[in-house]
């Protein structure tokens, strides 16, 4: 059983109160995987989400004619799988460890039980994964600004001073 001490410690859930806290704990179990198991096939039905403790977890992307891209790795303290919380309740993206996680595994059925019975608790929840997912796209687009970027072009920009015009004024 999960603890509310130990969801405590965290940095993602120090916006959680300590009732918060328990109730997240009442839905949360830990759980070891080996290095090299698929958590998430995109396209499967979402119905939980992970807290990582330890290890390593590589999101991935299924790219035809590329086979799956790394699209982002996660690690302690990263929250995995918001999925759940969307229409149609499917993954978006693949995910399989990089090396032995021990994480807190949440169900989405009683995350969504104890929202709906304390609005307060479900709002704290949404932000939670909202935060999650505004990470997840900003560590996708600097990975895309990344990728595509043209590693001959240099800066040719000039400071722009403003107040001052070409006559001396």
């Amino acid at each position: 059983m999960v603890t509310a001490e130990e969801l405590s410690a965290f940095a993602s859930l120090a916006a959680l109160d300590r009732a918060k806290l328990e109730t997240l704990a009442r839905a949360g179990h830990a759980v070891h995987y080996p290095a090299g198991e698929r958590l998430i096939v995109e396209g499967q039905r979402a119905d939980r989400c992970w807290l990582i403790s330890e290890g390593r977890v590589v999101l991935d992307a299924a790219v035809p004619g590329r086979g799956d891209v790394v699209v982002q790795t996660l690690g302690s303290g990263d929250l995995l799988g918001w999925s759940w919380l969307v229409p149609p309740y499917r993954w978006h993206f693949g995910a399989i460890t990089g090396e032995p996680v021990q994480a807190i595994e949440f169900d989405s059925t009683r995350l969504t039980e104890f929202a709906d019975a304390d609005p307060s608790f479900g709002h704290a929840l949404t932000l939670l994964l909202f935060e999650a997912l505004l990470e997840r796209l900003q560590a996708t687009r600097a990975r895309l600004l990344d990728l595509y970027r043209n590693p001959g072009e240099t800066c040719t920009a000039t400071s722009i001073r403003l107040g001052t015009s070409g006559d001396g004024r």
